[in-house]
């Protein structure tokens, strides 16, 4: 059973139907199952005599993290609002846009109802809910705070998302202009330099050095175009799935990108951003804090850090102070460790690690920005100089043969 729960997902598909009442009333509606012969049964037992049944195409639209936080932010208010917890489910699923989770929220409830408590329910859903997710799910139950905690949660996941897609947004838009250029080139090396080759077959002459590099390098792409395109294709691909699968791949890719020049202290603020506040969260919530580093680090989003926040947690089992324990992974600047040795006489760790991520988060901000504005004319001269020397080079001879005339 535990297996199965690992696995589990919503893949229920919509079905529309018609048939006749008891009263002998034409009636249609639509319901989700897992297939014909549950939608037959169900409308059976409703005394329904059914007429047809089909599939609704294009229906199986995926639940994401943005469409969770949603659900997470509104169960929050219903509940602080004194709206009981599956009536709530009730009015989220019925008005969310997507769905699959109305059908996933559908789910939740008849377990809740079943006696299972929201934390076992939750844990069903891996895919959707994380540890931590059902590790604070778990601590407000348990201390009958669970509209403060899934408040909490909201939030947390609402930075944390904010943070993604900025990241996102910084690394896109240099990959995009990477790809187009590699399109364009192979364009133009593929379908127009022939063209000028034929054109300079007839001139009789001697052809400038640049010109026929720019000429054999096309005479290669027009030959091995299939090669160059499955070598690049294959080598993105097979990187990709090494880089997810291989562990050593992933702790080198990782602390490379740490140490890359511009984007390097970009990531680095959005992984520690990620981690305080992550930190933060379960802490607030009750959570004691060596249960609460087995979220962290997989929150974290980095295997350096995910490394680091193990032996931290070991250190911390071990009697070392917090601040201690971080201090010597190395990995955290020191305005982080002044910040939480604070908290941590203080007694305010969580509030001093909230503060700490906020930073940080503006950080992110204000970095994203300045990349977008260095980007435009870096990309400009890059793609200037690529496109521009090949146009230069083929037309260098026909500039040469006008001097002549």
């Amino acid at each position: 059973m535990a297996a199965d729960n690992k696995t589990k997902k919503i893949s229920d598909t919509l079905y529309r139907w018609e048939g006749k009442d008891k009263n002998g009333k034409l009636v249609r509606g639509e319901m989700r199952a897992a297939g014909e012969a549950t939608v037959s049964a169900q409308l059976r037992r409703q005394n329904i005599k059914v007429g047809s049944i089909k599939k609704v195409r294009g229906f199986n639209k995926p639940v994401t993290e943005k469409d969770i936080t949603l659900f997470t932010r509104q169960l929050a208010t219903m509940l602080k609002s004194g709206v009981p917890l599956l009536q709530s489910f009730d009015i989220v699923g019925k008005g969310h846009s997507n769905p699959m989770v109305s059908r996933l929220l559908f789910e939740l409830k008849t377990d809740v109802e079943t006696g299972n408590s929201l934390q076992h329910a939750f844990r069903k859903f891996p895919l959707y809910f994380d540890d931590l997710y059902c590790n604070l799910i778990g601590a407000g139950e348990s201390a009958g705070i669970l509209d403060s905690v899934l408040d909490r949660l909201a939030t947390h996941q609402e930075k944390i998302l904010a943070i993604k897609s900025k990241i996102k947004a910084a690394l896109f838009y240099p990959v995009a202009i990477i790809a187009v250029a590699f399109i364009i080139t192979a364009i133009i090396m593929i379908f127009v330099i022939p063209a000028f080759k034929e054109l300079f077959s007839s001139f009789g002459a001697d052809l400038p050095t640049p010109t026929l590099v720019v000429m054999a390098m096309s005479d290669f792409f027009v030959a091995y175009w299939w090669l160059i395109f499955s070598v690049v294709g294959g080598g993105i691909y097979g990187f990709m799935y090494a880089w997810k699968r291989n562990r050593r791949v992933q702790h080198f890719m990782d602390k490379l990108l740490l140490k890359a020049p511009i984007f390097g202290a970009l990531i680095r603020k959005a992984t520690i951003a990620r981690w305080t506040r992550t930190l933060s969260t379960m802490f607030a919530a009750g959570v004691p804090l060596v249960e609460a580093f087995d979220s962290v680090a997989g929150a974290a989003g980095n295997i350096v850090y995910y490394d680091a926040t193990k032996r931290i947690q070991h250190e911390v089992t071990t009697g070392t102070s917090l601040t201690v324990a971080m201090q010597n992974t190395e990995v955290f600047p020191s305005m982080v460790l002044q910040m939480v040795s604070i908290g941590e006489e203080a007694g305010s760790l969580d509030a001093m690690l909230s503060k700490v991520a906020d930073f940080y988060d503006q950080e992110v901000n204000d970095a994203v920005e300045a990349l977008s504005s260095l980007m435009e004319p870096v990309v400009m001269v890059v793609l200037g100089t690529l496109i521009g020397g090949m146009v230069v080079a083929m037309y260098m001879p026909i500039f040469k043969m006008g001097q002549v005339v």
